[in-house]
């Protein structure tokens, strides 16, 4: 079957959008096709610095045809009815239609509507145009005289040429006929930018590859990682190196060459003063470049891989020297911010946070810091720690944000205070702190474990969500400029994996003046919906956190999770399934007599009136009153497990009310008194979770 191979060859491309932009590619084209009727075998998008290339795969040469009955109005409908149906059919007249006639609704006008099959050649040309015209770029731009004109071409650097080609790998495939602003699609690529300019021509997906490899260019931005992976490692082993691995900045570097050479260049042992995060930040963030460890070590070497897009003459001597120039230049910039950094204490620093505005509505940084020292010092005993440490700590987390080094690397914050703090003899627990308090950033990032860094971490999440929810500046929808849900999922993991007890409504509370019950309430909904991610993403089921989220006060965020995994167990077993289908069909029974009354069923059942029932009544109403007492204190002393299996008696009791006694009995008083019943088996079961929330 036939394949398509488009390649749109441009300036170059940010390494940052070059991922996402193949991915669209290749969406946008093969949802237009699959919406046309037109199936593909597969499909794989490329990309370079320069060029977004897609081969699609087992293309039918020609679409099938279509043959379509549509319905239209009844024979003597109005005739606007009639001319919209003749309108949407495509037929000029009733005389082109039919009439039909259903026993039950009578005659009927029906339109059979055939459309031969296009050829897929023609269709490639309809799409592509438009296609490349509306690309989702995240920035884009216009060039050339064209660009005076409103809608004229768009993209992300100003693109050169077009090949199109379809066709089955047994001919000379065509050319896709179209053109986009003066660009017609053709079979004419160019390879390496300075190695082989030329242009070539190209027929298929089969040649172009290694046409393309001939010209200097290797297609496959992974390909390109490997290649980088490998050498580098190589190179690094040959001098006795190790190469410190950073997936992100291969990414980047794989984007920024077509045909990758790694190469090594050094600095001066003196520059190894340098804290390694900072020298690893300098190279890595003006240079782009890997920096190495000496075997068996963690000390870094005074040495870095560079990655050219390059084959020199001279064996890349005079790249490696240019980098070099640059990267003790940037050395020396980061050695001096090192050096006055030192002459300062963290705590004399801390007048210039009050001039920071943290937020306009939230107050400086140094209001920030107070608001978050007196927090810490809150939560420090109910995590183990030291409320002085952990006041210090807060106290000085944000202090290295004004530091030279800081200013100039950002991704250093924390750690640079950490290491100020060491040096100038903080507490250990306090110079932790300071770095740790921003963990868990991301969710493959850990938690601190020490329980100063604990306190100070808390402390500084939930006064980010309790400031912005005072503020009403909540995330909405896919937006979230504030990183509140994942402030939110920080606090969680640290409760969670340190199994921490802690009430978070006394915690947030004070900071909502006006209206604190209903933005706390509103805020602790947000961790609930946080929370129902979070256990989701480890197994746990949906209905069963919304289960225990119902009943009130649920702010202790490991007891909800251990009443989850309990609730669980339970509901795994024979007695549990059980249980709740006779939960379920008592809470059917009372919503239907409750609506019919027009009352609520909720007092007490008489003990005395259910004694001279029958049998089975007389012991339900025993079973519920003893499997409600001791779930309750099962409950009372956080035993979950004890709770689940004092509820688990009641599934006999309950079978056989079911089976023997008639809720809806002729005497009221009797009806009522087990109807009465059946809402103290509603009752029980909430000492655990609100079972109606539990499907199945």
């Amino acid at each position: 079957m036939p394949d398509l191979l488009l390649e749109l060859l441009s300036e170059e491309i940010p390494a940052r959008m070059q991922r996402r932009a193949a991915e669209d590619l290749k969406k946008l084209v093969t949802d237009a096709l699959v919406e046309r009727g037109f199936l593909y075998e597969g499909a794989k998008a490329f990309v370079t610095p320069r060029r977004l290339a897609l081969h699609i795969a087992g293309l039918p040469a020609r679409g099938e045809a279509v043959r379509e009955e549509r319905r239209g109005p009844r024979v003597g409908a109005p005739e606007a009815a009639v001319q919209g149906f003749l309108k949407s059919a495509g037929l000029s007249s009733l005389d082109q239609a039919t009439t039909v006639t259903d026993p039950k609704k009578g005659e009927f006008y029906l339109a059979v509507i055939e459309r031969p099959g296009r050829e897929t050649l023609d269709v490639l040309a309809e799409i592509l145009p438009g296609i490349i015209k509306s690309f989702p770029w995240p920035k884009s731009m216009r060039w050339g005289a064209a660009s005076a004109q409103p809608g004229s071409l768009r993209w992300v650097r100003p693109l050169q040429s077009i090949v199109a080609t379809f066709g089955p790998e047994t001919e000379t495939p065509d050319v896709v006929p179209f053109a986009v602003e003066g660009i017609s699609a053709g079979t004419t690529t160019r390879g390496h930018r300075f190695l082989s300019p030329e242009p070539f021509e190209v027929r298929r997906f089969d040649d172009y590859v290694p046409a393309l490899e001939r010209a200097d260019v290797i297609l496959d931005a992974d390909r390109r990682k490997d290649i980088i992976l490998h050498d580098a490692k190589d190179l690094a082993f040959a001098r006795g190196l190790d190469l410190v691995e950073d997936e992100g900045l291969l990414e980047e570097v794989a984007g920024l060459v077509e045909r990758p050479v790694v190469l090594m260049g050094s600095f001066e042992e003196r520059f190894l003063e340098i804290p390694a995060e900072a020298i690893r930040a300098t190279i890595r963030a003006n240079q782009k470049c890997f920096v190495l460890r000496k075997s068996g070590s963690e000390e870094l070497a005074p040495a870095f891989l560079l990655v050219s897009n390059l084959v020199a003459s001279d064996g890349g001597a005079a790249i490696t020297a240019g980098n070099e120039r640059v990267v003790r230049a940037r050395l020396s910039d980061a050695r001096f911010f090192w050096e006055t950094d030192k002459a300062t204490k963290l705590e004399d620093r801390l007048p210039k946070l009050e001039s920071i505005v943290f937020h306009e509505k939230l107050g400086t940084q140094g209001e920030r810091v107070a608001r978050i020292a007196a927090l810490a010092k809150d939560i420090a005993p109910l995590v183990g720690a030291d409320p002085a440490l952990a006041e210090r700590a807060s106290r000085l987390a944000k202090a290295d944000l004004v530091t030279e080094m800081v200013g100039e690397f950002p991704e250093l914050q924390g750690l640079m205070g950490r290491k100020y703090a060491e040096l100038q003899g903080e507490h250990l627990s306090v110079a932790a702190a300071i770095e740790e308090h921003y963990k868990p950033v991301g969710p493959s990032d850990r938690v601190p474990t020490d329980p100063v860094s604990i306190a100070v971490a808390l402390a500084d999440k939930l006064d980010t969500l309790a400031g912005f929810w005072s503020i009403d500046e909540k995330p909405t929808g896919s937006k979230d400029p504030y990183a509140l849900r994942r402030a939110a999922l920080g606090v969680i993991r640290a409760v969670i994996e340190r199994s921490l007890r802690l009430s978070l409504a006394p915690l947030v509370a004070p900071r909502f003046a006006n209206a604190g019950t209903e933005r706390t309430a509103d805020l602790l909904a947000f961790f609930a919906d946080r929370l129902k991610v979070y256990l989701r993403d480890q197994g746990a089921r949906h209905d069963l956190i919304d289960a225990v989220f119902a009943l009130p006060g649920q702010d202790d965020l490991l007891l909800v999770v251990r009443r989850v995994e309990a609730l669980g167990a339970f509901l795994a077993t024979d007695d549990g399934k059980n249980l709740l289908a006779g939960y379920k069909r008592a809470a059917n029974i009372l919503r239907i007599e409750e609506k019919k009354d027009g009352r609520a069923y909720d007092a007490a059942p008489d003990a005395a009136l259910a004694a001279s029932g029958e049998p089975e009544e007389r012991a339900l109403a025993e079973a519920l009153a003893a499997a409600r007492e001791e779930a309750s204190a099962a409950v009372a002393a956080e035993d979950f497990s004890g709770a689940m299996r004092a509820l688990s008696r009641l599934r006999a009791p309950v079978d056989a009310f079911f089976e023997k006694v008639t809720v809806n009995a002729d005497d009221a008083a009797l009806r009522r008194n087990r109807l009465l019943l059946l809402n103290a088996l509603r009752a029980a079961t909430r000492e655990v979770a609100e079972f109606s929330r539990i499907e199945g």
